[in-house]
């Protein structure tokens, strides 16, 4: 696709639409290129709340009197917004495309270390610091540690349960002592 991406994000084309402004238009970073798409897609789903509000207040023509004045002018409005849905799954489609096309020759880097991880001390841990511990490794640790905890929850609440029982075995000896 050789559309430039200023034509296809929608902003108007002013005075400095020259060759200088279109040349800039088609080197668009990747970072703004996934703005306009975030954008695209809020308008995306901005129309189609409006789509389905219009259709939820729309009445079918199924023989009974309703105005036709009002039932065009929301067949025109659903009909318009139809239409500028399908020119903005379109722009999304070209920044996709583009965004692409931009980063065909990166390395994929692995999930896991895209999360940082926040030692004990408070300090963020950095590739200087030793190998990155990964999501994963956290989420096993963290699983022992909570299935060490419940051990000691049980224990701690068989432990409550003697002292219940001794202490209601005192009271009921003391009662008959009386």
């Amino acid at each position: 696709m050789s559309t430039p991406p200023l034509a296809a994000s929608g902003m108007a084309s002013g005075p400095f639409a020259g060759p200088q402004a279109q040349q800039a238009a088609r080197e668009v970073n990747t970072a703004s290129l996934c703005r306009i798409g975030q954008e695209t897609v809020q308008d995306i789903v901005y129309r189609t709340m409006e789509i389905f509000q219009l259709l939820r207040n729309m009445q079918l023509p199924n023989g009974v009197t309703y105005h036709t004045g009002t039932y065009q002018d929301r067949l025109t409005k659903l009909q318009d917004n139809l239409r500028q849905l399908s020119v903005l799954f379109r722009k999304l489609r070209l920044v996709y495309d583009k965004c692409n096309e931009n980063c065909g020759g990166m390395d994929p880097i692995p999930v896991e270390q895209l999360i940082p991880y926040v030692e004990e001390d408070g300090s963020k841990n950095d590739d200087r610091a030793g190998p990155p511990r990964f999501a994963s490794e956290e989420r096993r640790e963290i699983a022992e540690v909570n299935k060490k905890l419940k051990q000691k929850n049980q224990q701690l609440k068989q432990i409550m349960d003697q002292l219940r029982n001794l202490i209601w075995d005192i009271n009921a000896m003391l009662a008959m002592r009386n």
